[in-house]
């Protein structure tokens, strides 16, 4: 069964990858990375026409494979990944993050958000249920060390901005690139906390029937 994954950062592919070979080591997976649509995204502020019809056209590339189900890795394209599931369903196609808000919201009705990508703490909150109030975290610097190649770094500033969702149920790691940190995360706040990889397998694999 293939799988399409459509990245907008780098460091997305691994975190998935292992994710799969975890839960679901059987599913045959393709990679598509474009990382100029973060950098675009970025730079515009906002999402627009012409930022949906890109995902459009990487879905259509994606099912003409044969890929059986999509996986968006990057947080904060919601309406164009919305989109997408519109224009091909009944194909599953799903947010990077829909899967880990459910578990989060089932678990808890503070749910701490913690991002290294500014824009996502302004396209993914309207994503959770009513009754859930969601405190928003940007692990400043982060992203950044990452991409510079201090994955130690990035691990450490993601724990030390968590601390301040202390108070919360739970912290939901909104990067699918976040997850490799969800361990020092939880010690630093003790709080369970959900990761986009694990939680979009574990939906995919349910939506398929695998």
């Amino acid at each position: 069964m293939r799988i399409a994954l459509i990245h907008a950062l780098r460091h997305s592919p691994p975190p998935i990858e292992a994710a799969f070979a975890r839960a679901w080591p059987e599913a045959a997976l393709m990679n598509l990375l474009d990382t100029s649509l973060s950098a675009d995204l970025a730079k515009a502020g906002k999402l627009d026409a012409r930022m949906t019809e890109r995902f459009l056209t990487l879905a259509r590339y994606a099912t003409g494979t044969g890929a059986q189900g999509i996986l968006f890795t990057c947080s904060a394209f919601g309406p164009c990944i919305e989109a997408v599931a519109e224009a091909h369903a009944p194909l599953p196609v799903l947010k990077p993050n829909e899967a880990m808000i459910e578990e989060a919201c089932a678990a808890g009705t503070r749910i701490g958000l913690l991002a290294t990508f500014a824009p996502t703490l302004d396209s993914m909150p309207p994503e959770f249920p009513e009754g859930v109030t969601v405190v928003p975290k940007l692990a400043e610097g982060a992203l950044a060390a990452l991409d510079a190649g201090d994955a130690a770094a990035h691990d450490r500033l993601a724990a030390e901005a968590a601390t301040s969702l202390a108070d919360c149920d739970v912290i939901a790691l909104a990067q699918f690139s976040l997850a490799r940190a969800a361990k020092l995360v939880a010690e630093a706040t003790g709080k369970p906390v959900f990761t986009t990889p694990d939680s979009a397998v574990r939906k995919l694999r349910r939506l398929l029937g695998a």
